[in-house]
């Protein structure tokens, strides 16, 4: 055999070795093609978006991609200001007068007015003060209070916040009724005569799932028992309609899609038919009908001002109150059709950027199911977000295995999206 028609070892590998690397720049130039598709899609989506001036409304960190809002949300840029004027001029030099000529004594009702066109309610029907878990055992047990005699089921939400279902546990106690674990999307079904109270979630804090409020309170309305609505992960993030809907009482917290700020005071909606037989388990004195007589005997307020309890938190109630300017001249409707649209396009980034199998997302993919989060399944999940954070993407964790990204449109793009999943694809190598 001549030594042209010698196919030898070394022929055969250095062969393979060429094919094998017009496979992989192959490969990478179709991954930069696709990479630069989508940055260019972020960027024609972002030039369309009518909301996309608003991010100039907060102060955002150079260089960082924030997508933790359903945890605290972003500065909102007038807060610091004005809580400069509170603490400086307000209280550093009216002192106790402001209670009436800064009108910090009717913060409560006012900040509640304002907040109230954001879950669809007139005004007069939520009170701002307290935190969500107070709020929440003031709802329970009025809601317990106002339901039918004889009753004695509270179904609750099984995969709730857990300070839910601790407080809806003493709150039963207190109130003689029994505790019901239930799947939200099977609720309806264990809704009967028996049932006093039902405690759901809007959005499932975890995944991230939109539950059916509408159906939902139409169903406890129809069984006959007292719903109670947590707000925390839908409030400004979609519309939420508690009077169109019939909702009998809400709770929420202000610094997740609210950007209220960290610890900022939590809000209660009791609907105008109930709150005149609305009995709260915690009857302060800033719920007196009459608060400086300083009677012995306890007389509720009217309206929802009976569920407040004592001394608001002022610094924290007007910085509240401040950023909820950034919504002036904002639709929740708007915001809700660009949140669905930044989590569809972050979903096809990671898609294209992440190998398969690499993460799973457990939020619904239906729209009608979908929150204004993404949450996705990996192993490693705290050691995967550390890395994300390190390269300026913050979402957040949550055990055992969860990755959480919240998108809140005031201030999130597409580019910010794009770039979330790409770093996640780069976390994965």
């Amino acid at each position: 055999m001549s030594d042209e028609s010698t196919v030898t070892a070394a022929d055969t590998q250095d062969t393979a070795q060429d094919t094998t690397q017009d496979t992989t720049e192959h490969t990478e130039d179709t991954a930069k093609d696709a990479s630069a598709d989508l940055r260019s899609r972020a960027a024609e989506l972002d030039a369309a978006d009518g909301l996309a001036k608003l991010r100039e409304r907060f102060t955002l960190p150079d260089g960082v991609v924030y997508l933790d809002g359903n945890s605290l949300g972003a500065l909102p840029a007038g807060v610091a200001d004005t809580t400069a004027d509170v603490v400086a001029r307000q209280w550093g030099e009216l002192l106790i007068r402001s209670w009436d000529e800064s009108g910090w004594w009717t913060a409560p009702e006012r900040i509640g007015d304002k907040l109230a066109p954001l879950v669809g309610a007139a005004p007069g029907q939520v009170v701002v003060g307290d935190s969500t878990s107070v709020n929440l055992f003031k709802a329970l047990v009025g809601a317990a209070r106002l339901a039918a005699p004889g009753r004695t089921r509270m179904l609750v939400d099984a995969a709730t916040f857990p300070t839910d279902g601790y407080i809806a546990q003493s709150a039963a106690r207190m109130t003689g009724l029994t505790v019901v674990p239930v799947d939200p999307s099977h609720a309806a079904e264990a809704m009967d005569a028996d049932t006093a109270v039902v405690l759901l979630n809007h959005v499932d804090y975890r995944s991230g799932r939109l539950h059916d409020l509408p159906a939902l309170t139409a169903a406890a309305r129809a069984a006959g028992a007292i719903t109670v609505w947590d707000l925390c992960h839908s409030a400004g993030a979609l519309p939420v309609g508690l009077d169109e809907h019939a909702v009998d009482l809400a709770v929420g917290c202000t610094y997740k899609y609210l950007n209220g700020g960290p610890g900022a005071p939590a809000y209660l909606y009791i609907a105008a038919r109930h709150q005149a037989g609305f009995d709260s388990p915690l009857p302060g004195w800033n719920g007196h009908a009459d608060p400086f007589a300083m009677t012995p005997a306890f007389e509720a307020a009217q309206g929802a001002t009976r569920g407040r309890v004592g001394t608001p938190d002022i610094l924290s109630m007007l910085a509240l109150e401040s950023a909820l300017d950034a919504w002036d001249g904002v639709s929740v409707e708007a915001v809700r059709a660009k949140s669905l649209a930044l989590t569809d396009f972050f979903l096809e980034c990671v898609a294209a950027y992440v190998p398969q199998g690499r993460v799973e997302s457990v939020t619904p993919d239906e729209h009608e199911r979908r929150g204004s989060q993404i949450s996705l399944r990996t192993e490693n999940a705290r050691e995967v977000m550390g890395e994300l954070i390190s390269r300026g993407v913050i979402g957040d964790f949550r055990a055992p295995d969860v990755l959480r990204f919240g998108f809140t449109p005031l201030y999130v793009g597409f580019a910010d999206a794009e770039r979330a999943a790409r770093a996640l694809g780069h976390v994965f190598g």
